[in-house]
Formats: structure tokens, C-alpha cells, sequence
């Protein structure tokens, strides 16, 4: 049976359409905000301030410049931004924490608040104890400690008094005891072991051991012997 030539009547199947280019979702000012902080963090965590650029945020994002400094006005509004939320963010952790009267109980509160928060929101601590630019001094890590550190004073003082010690000295002990939490949590965030539950008992273990015996007028041993 002889082939069908395409003659006039023949019918011809008409090619596809090109298929429409896909639009994308345009995110709102709110959004885009929040997305440029939330990268902003990362790379803040991961180069630290200096280190990072305008350039590198908007290529991540997939915007153009401008639209970083429409938002911040540059990598120091931004970086303000991250620091202000992250600092917001660890000191309410810590503060909502610090519910029990008792000291030893006190300790355990804020040793596994910092450590959860180092666990759960390493890139955000990262940013809070690297070197901060100068104006965000009074925004960093050690005015977070510092916060807690008088919250925990208040709790001492009250101690110190029922206990028959110098309550004006539970400034100094609160910035020893917080302190020392702090530089653990600075060392765990790097080696990651042993667990936090582990390393929180054994600060506690530190610092109770030797609170529960203090003395009220304590000398040094070498001008004992002078």
C-alpha cells in the first residue's frame, strides 16, 4: 500500500509551544530581611566580621547589592542586626533558665542553658565570641555574661547574707562563677565532648565544692607567711 505524500489535505501535527520560563516567587521586604540576616549569620559565624563582604551575602541571596544596603545600609547594619538577635536570644535563654533559689541549682541552670544554646545554636555563638568590630562593643558576648552575671549576684547576695558573708563580695564571685561557665562553653563549642549533661556536672562539682566551704576571710597562703 503506496506510502501517503504530505499533500495539500494532509494533515501536519503543529510543533509544542516553548514552554513558559517559571517565574519566580517574589519575596516580600519581611522576608528578604530575614533571609539576608540569616545568611549574613552564617557567613559572620564562618569568616567572622572582616571577612566577610556585601558581595558574598547579595551572591548568596541571588540579589544585587543595593538591595543589601536598601535593607542595612551596609555590613555593619547588618551585622548589628545579627548581633542584637543573637545576644536577645542567649541571654533570654539563660535568664528564663534561672528559676531556682538554691545556688548549686542556680549553676546547673545557666551551665546547661549556655551549653544548649552553644549545641543548638553554634553559628549564632560563634558570631557572639568572635572578634566583634568596635561598634558593637557593648553588643557581644562578655556584656551577655555580664547581664547574667548580675542576675546571679542578686541570688548570692542573699546567700552571703543568710550565711553570715560580706554581701558586697557576691558581685566578685557571681563574675567568677558565670565567668568560668563562659570559657567552658568557649572550649566545648570547639571539642564537643563529652556531653553538655557531663560537662555542666562537673562545673557545678567545681564551683560548689568550693563555694560550700567557703571562708569568710580568706587570705593568701604566701601572706600567711610574711
Amino acid at each position: 500500500m503506496p506510502e501517503a505524500s504530505e499533500g495539500a489535505g494532509a494533515r501536519r501535527t503543529a510543533p509544542a509551544p516553548p514552554p513558559k520560563p517559571t517565574s519566580r516567587v517574589r519575596m516580600s521586604a519581611a522576608q528578604r530581611r530575614e533571609q539576608l540576616i540569616a545568611i549574613g549569620r552564617q557567613l559572620f559565624a564562618e569568616r567572622g566580621f572582616d571577612a566577610t563582604s556585601i558581595e558574598e551575602v547579595a551572591l548568596r541571596a541571588k540579589v544585587s547589592k543595593p538591595v543589601v544596603y536598601e535593607h542595612f545600609g551596609g555590613k555593619e547594619g547588618l551585622y548589628a542586626v545579627v548581633v542584637d538577635r543573637e545576644v536577645r536570644a542567649l541571654l533570654d535563654r539563660i535568664t528564663t533558665a534561672l528559676t531556682a533559689g538554691h545556688p548549686r541549682e542556680l549553676l546547673e541552670q545557666a551551665a546547661m542553658a549556655l551549653l544548649g544554646y552553644i549545641e543548638e545554636e553554634t553559628s549564632g555563638f560563634r558570631v557572639l565570641v568572635r572578634e566583634s568590630p568596635v561598634m558593637s562593643a557593648t553588643a557581644n558576648f562578655s556584656s551577655v555574661m555580664n547581664d547574667v552575671a548580675h542576675q546571679v549576684e542578686h541570688i548570692l547576695g542573699a546567700e552571703f547574707k543568710n550565711r553570715g558573708y560580706d554581701p558586697k563580695l557576691a558581685e566578685l564571685y557571681s563574675q567568677a562563677l558565670v565567668g568560668m561557665v563562659a570559657l567552658t562553653g568557649r572550649w566545648w563549642l570547639e571539642v564537643r565532648k563529652p556531653r553538655k549533661e557531663v560537662v555542666a556536672a562537673h562545673l557545678v562539682n567545681l564551683a560548689w565544692n568550693g563555694l560550700s566551704h567557703l571562708e569568710a576571710k580568706p587570705t593568701l597562703i604566701t601572706a600567711r607567711r610574711r
